[in-house]
């Protein structure tokens, strides 16, 4: 589905950050992205996404060249971001920030989906509150995601300053999502239950390259890789 050849990205500021990425998320496929702050996970997403423009290399998506396009064309391509951080609109309703994931999509709803709303039932109690006055922002983003029926998911770091409560919740609801709905995964993220919770495959990165991998199950009992390429 989603295929990464020789990907080299960057900042103007900051140089390149991305050596030459090689990846592949399957149809239907969770995959987790691990590493060190600063190793060039989120370009990785951003660069994905439309957001970086990439130096050299391809993002080819269910064989549609995607390399360096625009961010509304990947998300009409099929795929969505959450990103780090609440980036919700806090005078908008929860209802009208949830609507904001269908502009420009075809068929577009003026209304947000019963199904959303059964997924996430607390912002369904609170869909005509502005946003800004209550917490979860984090579920909105995802309920803004997912609002479209993307094929795959991209997730920075979902669990970053976040209760736990929550990230039981949001990793149940993308379990959940992905296995009704075939929808593919691609996780950044350091909080290890979630990674084991949502991916069977776990990728690590380094100095913008990646440089090992393994199943995701492994890492339960084997801290070596861990050790490795987190720990400071």
């Amino acid at each position: 589905m989603l295929v990464i050849s020789g990907l080299i990205a960057g900042y103007e500021d900051a140089g390149v950050v991305l050596e030459g990425i090689d990846l592949e998320v399957g149809a239907g496929e969770s995959v987790a992205l691990m590493g060190r702050n600063g190793m060039g996970k989120t370009t990785l997403l951003r660069a994905i996404m439309g957001h970086v423009r990439p130096i050299a290399g391809r993002v080819t998506f269910d064989g549609r060249d995607l390399t360096g396009r625009p961010p509304f064309v990947v998300s009409n391509a099929g795929i969505a971001y959450v990103p780090q951080g609440r980036e919700i609109f806090t005078d908008f309703t929860v209802d009208e920030n949830l609507l904001l994931g269908l502009l420009g999509k075809k068929g577009g709803a003026g209304r947000v989906p019963d199904a959303i709303y059964r997924r996430f039932p607390i912002l369904a109690e609170r869909r005509r509150q502005r946003a800004g006055t209550l917490s979860g922002g984090e579920q909105q983003q995802l309920a803004r995601a997912i609002i479209s029926r993307p094929r795959l998911l991209l997730l920075d770091e979902p669990a970053e300053g976040v209760q736990p409560s929550l990230v039981t919740s949001i990793a149940a609801t993308v379990s959940a999502v992905s296995r009704d709905e075939g929808m593919s995964v691609l996780l950044v993220e350091q909080n290890l239950d979630l990674v084991l919770t949502l991916t069977t495959r776990c990728l690590f990165v380094e100095n913008g390259r990646i440089v090992d991998q393994s199943a995701s199950t492994r890492l339960r009992d084997d801290a070596t890789l861990l050790d490795r390429y987190l720990s400071v």
